[in-house]
């Protein structure tokens, strides 16, 4: 399974490199469309090779996508949170309810009749 792990990550790297390499163009980004930048009096632009434009985008959306399901999934999380809390306080009251029951008892019976 590791040998496939690295084909994957490999072939997945010989990808990016020639996507990048076809597309080295340089491209000009704008703030905002030239009618409402003549109208404001500004507009940021910079200029970037197309590969970082397009790979920027793709870390950019999967980025913006892992913190929505985090947002999304916290009552989730909240929930497990406290039904993890509910089954620490149960097992600590079996133990206590045990040991109680089985107090001035020789160990080993103790052990076998709590295993029936």
């Amino acid at each position: 399974m590791r040998y496939v792990r690295y084909a994957f990550w490999g072939a997945l790297g010989i990808i990016l490199i020639s996507v990048s390499l076809a597309n080295r163009a340089i491209v000009d980004l704008q703030l905002m469309p030239g009618a409402v930048a003549e109208l404001l009096g500004f507009n940021l632009s910079i200029s970037l090779p197309l590969f970082v434009v397009v790979l920027g985008g793709i870390a950019a959306g999967l980025v913006i996508g892992f913190i929505w399901e985090w947002i999304r999934e916290h009552k989730h999380r909240r929930a497990a949170g406290g039904q993890a809390r509910e089954v620490r306080k149960l097992s600590r009251e079996v133990n206590k309810l045990k040991t109680q029951k089985n107090a001035g008892k020789d160990e080993v019976l103790a052990i076998l009749e709590d295993a029936n």
